[in-house]
């Protein structure tokens, strides 16, 4: 998109530093602020005029001074335009152009929305500084959110990324509490009122307005050095927590200075700033934000407390440390030029984040977890028409929350693997290193990539990589066979299976890595780069098209050679396994497979061992169960089948857990119980409720392993009624572990009880959930078969308050309603959905709403077409 495209700040004013102080803080009531900015930059021309981004920001006087501080001229009018978010200052004189300090004194408020300089609630588990902010019985923690266009609801500046300056930084706060920001403390004075300290920063790194950031609140650390010395001496890096949680961020510590130094290694820089610290938050909208030196973080994403959490979250945790640390490299080191651009940050970040978890636990088959998830997550989206290219245009900067979604970060990284995978991976790093030299401090786009890797490979990325960036979708590759060879066709593939001429222009460079039983570890390395194509050679005992699901398309072969790969798993990586099951899923609901060969394929899986194709296999049958779920036989012949495939391994788990077991060992275990309850397996539901009665009654509070916390829980509440449904109530409202409460929320959304159901509703829109977490509890109805559509008929009932509640934060809003609706299946609903946002303001999740549309229609044309096939398979199989 070219940047006469965008709507974007005038060009009148290049920033160059910002010297930014903020006092009068009050803590409390009103929660407002004051603050002075100066603004060293450039008058690129004569001006009277000075536009800045500023958003729910009072500005109360602009003046221009020389370089010595000397007033020129004051600002004669200042006026807003609230929708674009920007402030003019006009002045009754030109500006002439050149070096200027623009200083501005405004005033704002520590808002709750989770976005610019926010206070977030808590319930301290240690004893707080007398300081603390406090309301009631919730304490209060500050810290910023910037990420995408939000800066300028803290301070005026210029908030494009590509405007960057170095910043220096102060804060007045009580002597009690701790302040920290991108860079070390540099010095601390008295304030101007009793009680308080200035807190001074050193001077930041030229960088993004979006990468600023600072926190207060009543905090304590861990620490570690990195082992690695930088300029000849460790660096410090230290997990903040509120008081009486520092002993849960030992794990995400031990994971985060282990990464740094990791990663200087991997990309040839060293990592470039004097320290490193991460922060718990108690009220975050997304997972973590990778502002330069200062990362926070969802509690969830970083706290970890050995003996009671979840050993999934462990997993979690080691990911979305690698992630956001990547990013201090790869977004806040090289900045993308324009939003257009986030996948550069996010792709790139999501894909080398797993690369590092792989380095450190290679025991946990993490590219088998992608495929099973990034990639599959990226192909249910990018299958639908309501997608978006990977590097989509962005007119305007406040329209950029949407794109923070599965093509940005799954398909972004998804390409990235397939790519990495094709030049080798020394190469690809080599290329990437490159790339970071050459702009550091700087900004870039896709093509600046491209251009370096294809100067490392010696080959023109740019011609293999620019339909997967630039256009919307990816292709299906269709098999049909002969003796000793194959022809390949490409076309784009749609779940909705009703590809039009004109959306299938598109010819992909597609890596067919074709595996042999001759050379299983290796593959023939042909690439598909026209509309078909012959491949000789072919090996017709076995062949498997994309070795190990590098490639980001699906596969279609004809029902016999499906049906000789399900007789060939032996053959076959996890990640294999896991492709050809995501593959079949798909092409049945697209109508290019069938329900039956899909089934047919699943039968083959009884004897699978693999935590990870489990979770495939649970994945598909879970989208079978819920698209035909008002159909009683198939609903009662898919348990059916369900129990069959799950019942010679669920005899062989042991409900014990034993302390040395792997992680995936544990994992298998909690999915093969969820599966086997789920399908009415007698055994299973009741040991399941006899360890949750231990525990409920008192007898044993250690009866229910943490592992085993969620499964069990859902087992009883789906089984149980009013008993179990307030027990687990009741410990939500009652623990303050922010693992458990997400755990217990999201299993009493699986309550047949309808009442039960509204009681949940009821609860997910009150005080006691925080904002952040009420896409868990849709999430949760979404899942629930039977009472999922009461969520929308509480919306519509509701829908005034409901906006009150979360429409503040577009973020949460628009993973609420995708979250909420995409499972419905049924066109009336898609039409009632339709009609009622028809006179809405859907302006902060309208792509979202067409994502939840689209994949209603999709799923409502699947169970027409297939429901009665369907229940004739299951019939002449035996299962209905």
């Amino acid at each position: 998109m070219a940047s006469g495209d965008r709507d974007i700040l005038p060009d009148v004013l290049k920033p160059k530093h910002y010297d930014l102080s903020l006092f009068d803080l009050e803590l409390g009531g009103s929660w407002s602020y004051r603050g002075t900015v100066k603004i060293e930059t450039s008058i690129v021309r004569p001006t009277q005029e000075i536009v800045l981004n500023a958003n729910d920001i009072t500005v109360q006087e602009a003046r221009v001074l020389a370089d010595n501080g000397s007033s020129l001229i004051k600002a004669s009018d200042i006026s807003w335009d609230k929708k674009s978010e920007r402030v003019t200052l006009s002045f009754d004189k030109e500006l002439a152009s050149g070096d200027v300090v623009l200083k501005i004194d405004f005033a704002a408020t520590m808002n709750d929305q989770m976005v610019g300089f926010y206070r977030s609630k808590y319930k301290s588990a240690g004893v707080p500084s007398p300081d603390t902010p406090k309301v009631d019985e919730f304490h209060y923690m500050l810290s910023t959110q910037f990420q995408a266009c939000d800066a300028r609801r803290a301070f005026p500046c210029l908030d494009e990324p590509n405007l960057k300056a170095t910043f220096d930084f102060e804060i007045e706060i009580p002597n009690g509490l701790v302040a920290l920001g991108n860079m070390p403390v540099k010095s601390e004075r008295a304030g101007n009122i009793p009680g308080r300290k200035v807190v001074s920063f050193e001077r930041s790194p030229i960088m993004s307005t979006y990468l600023l950031a600072w926190a207060i609140g009543d905090f304590e650390y861990v620490e570690a050095l990195t082992q690695r010395k930088y300029n000849g001496s460790s660096i410090p890096i230290r997990l903040y927590t509120t008081r009486g949680l520092k002993d849960q961020a030992h794990y995400a510590l031990e994971c985060a200075h282990r990464t740094v130094d990791y990663f200087s290694e991997l990309f040839g820089i060293d990592y470039p700033l004097p320290k490193s610290d991460l922060l718990a938050v108690h009220e975050f909208t997304a997972g973590a934000m990778e502002n330069w030196g200062l990362i926070t973080y969802r509690t969830t994403s970083v706290l970890f407390d050995e003996g009671s959490s979840d050993e999934r979250y462990k997993n979690y945790i080691a990911y979305v440390v690698a992630h956001e640390l990547a990013h201090q490299w790869f977004g806040n080191l090289v900045t993308m030029d324009w939003w257009n651009d986030l996948w550069l940050n996010e792709g790139f970040a999501t894909w080398v984040g797993w690369f590092a978890v792989d380095h450190f636990y290679p025991g946990w088959n993490v590219w088998s977890q992608f495929v099973a998830e990034s990639v599959q997550e990226a192909f249910k989206l990018d299958s639908l028409r309501a997608s978006h290219p990977i590097e989509v245009p962005v007119k305007n900067a406040i329209e950029v929350d949407q794109l923070f979604d599965r093509i940005s970060y799954e398909k972004g990284s998804s390409i990235i693997r397939m790519l990495s995978s094709y030049l080798g991976q020394e190469t690809f790093l080599r290329g990437v290193s490159d790339y970071l030299k050459k702009h550091a401090y700087g900004n870039a786009t896709t093509d600046d990539l491209w251009s370096a890797l294809s100067k490392a490979s010696n080959q023109d990325i740019n011609a293999f990589m620019d339909p997967w960036v630039r256009k919307i979708g990816f292709p299906v590759v269709t098999i049909a066979g002969d003796t000793g060879q194959i022809t390949v066709r490409q076309s784009r593939f749609l779940s909705s299976g009703d590809v039009k001429a004109e959306e299938d222009q598109t010819i992909w460079w597609i890596p067919l890595n074709i595996k042999t039983e001759q050379k299983p570890s290796n593959s023939m390395p042909q690439a598909l780069t026209e509309r078909s194509n012959v491949v000789r050679g072919i090996d017709d005992s076995f062949y498997k098209v994309n070795k190990d699901q590098c490639g980001f398309y699906r596969t279609n072969y004809p029902p016999d050679r499906l049906a000789k790969l399900g007789e060939s798993l032996h053959l076959l990586s996890m990640e294999d396994k896991i492709g050809l099951i995501g593959d079949a899923s798909a092409l049945a609901i697209s109508g290019e497979g069938t329900t039956a060969a899909l089934l047919a394929l699943l039968e083959g899986f009884t004897q699978e061992t693999s935590y990870r194709v489990w979770s495939q296999i649970s994945s598909s049958l879970a989208n079978l169960r819920s698209v035909f779920a008002s159909n009683e036989i198939i609903a009662a012949g898919l348990k059916k089948f369900t129990l069959k495939l799950v019942t010679p391994s669920i005899k062989k788990i042991r409900w014990d857990v034993d302390p040395k077991e792997d992680f995936l060992t544990g994992q298998l275990r909690r999915l093969l119980i969820s599966l086997a309850g789920s399908a009415g397996h007698e055994e299973t539901i009741t040991e399941g409720k006899r360890i949750f009665h231990l525990w409920a009654c008192g007898k044993d509070p250690n009866a229910i392993h943490p592992t085993l916390r969620l499964v069990i829980f859902s087992l009883n509440i789906e089984e149980g009624g009013r008993v179990e449904f307030d027990k687990i109530k009741n410990t939500f409202l009652q623990t303050e572990a922010a693992d458990a409460k997400e755990i217990c929320l999201s299993s009493l959304g699986r309550t047949k009880d309808s009442e039960l159901v509204g009681e949940y509703l009821d609860l997910i829109f009150s005080d006691h959930v925080a904002i952040q977490d009420i896409h868990s509890g849709a999430a949760s109805l979404a899942s629930n078969s039977q009472h999922r559509y009461l969520l929308w008929e509480y919306m519509k009932t509701n829908w005034d308050s409901v906006v009150v509640k979360i429409s503040s934060n577009n973020v949460v809003f628009e993973r609420f309603l995708r979250l909420g609706l995409a499972k419905l299946a049924d066109g009336a609903a898609a039409r009632d959905i339709e009609a009622f946002f028809q006179d809405k303001d859907t302006g902060g999740y309208d792509r979202s709403l067409v994502v939840v549309l689209d994949s209603i229609r999709a799923d409502a044309r699947y169970k027409t077409r297939d429901e009665q096939s369907v229940v004739e398979w299951l019939q002449a199989h035996g299962y209905a």
